[in-house]
């Protein structure tokens, strides 16, 4: 485990493993640093590979309020500097989303990315014209239904089918470890509609990039990622075949392939 300290004083812990050239990898939302854990082992042969635990998701951090997008920025570029050399950067759903503000902020940091289809706002909130899947969500958790407040933001957000949403929480319900990061998902939502849309900063993106994204996730997640390629049409598309939203978890190594391609190109000495 790696610590530093934020530009406002808090402080950022990581994952640590292998040596070499650095690489980070950013979480997406409903988990911690361990989600990138089977990945880290694929790559730690020859990089240094830092996992963030992202501060939207710590539960000894978490105040009633969430954590901004700006905040998480600065806990990335902490880690990054406390290594002293530029990084590639991957970044998954919301973390991806964090993963493209930290190229904005401070593109020096960084010799590439991959981000795998970002949480990123194009048009209407993600939780709706109005909010409601917000709204919803957090009644249900004020009533005591983290499960139910989790399928609501799957199936109104994600746009995954009722049934897996459905399924999705009551696995949740039955998992502590989940359960209680609930809060901290509807968190990150508010916080990806309070960024709002972010193309144009986007489009002064000049990192070499990967728009990663899977052949069967949701349709909105590809029409994000073609919004992106557009303000930014020297980044790269790639395309999992077979593979959807999860495909960190259910494929790590093909997610790792094209982060380890990256980096081969963009860092030095390797």
């Amino acid at each position: 485990m790696i610590t530093t300290v934020s530009a406002d004083g808090t402080g950022v812990r990581a994952y640590d493993d292998g040596k070499g050239p650095p690489i980070v990898l950013v979480h997406p939302g409903l988990s911690d640093g361990t989600r990138c854990g089977k990945m880290a082992a694929i790559l730690s042969d020859r990089y240094r590979v830092l996992r963030p635990d992202r501060r939207q998701y710590r539960l000894d951090l978490k105040t009633g309020a969430p954590v901004w997008v700006e905040q998480e920025v600065e806990d990335v570029l902490a880690l990054v500097r406390a290594v002293g050399s530029p990084a590639v950067l991957y970044g998954h759903s919301s973390g991806g989303v964090v993963a493209l503000e930290a190229l904005v902020a401070s593109p020096s940091s960084f010799a590439g990315a991959v981000i795998f289809e970002p949480a990123a706002v194009i048009g209407p909130p993600l939780s709706g014209e109005n909010g409601e899947v917000l709204t919803r969500a957090r009644a249900a958790m004020a009533a005591g239904r983290p499960g139910k407040a989790l399928t609501i933001f799957i199936r109104g957000s994600v746009g995954l089918p009722g049934w897996q949403a459905w399924a999705a929480g009551a696995i949740t319900t039955l998992m502590p470890r989940y359960r209680r990061l609930v809060p901290s998902q509807l968190d990150d939502l508010e916080a990806m509609d309070r960024l709002g849309v972010r193309l144009d900063a986007y489009a002064g993106i000049e990192v070499p990039t990967v728009l990663l994204g899977g052949e069967r996730s949701p349709a909105h997640l590809a029409e994000r990622l073609d919004a992106i390629q557009r303000v930014m049409p020297g980044a790269e598309r790639v395309v999992l075949p077979g593979l959807d939203h999860g495909a960190d978890l259910k494929k790590p190594g093909e997610v790792a392939r094209v982060i380890r391609r990256l980096a081969e190109e963009v860092l030095p000495g390797v």
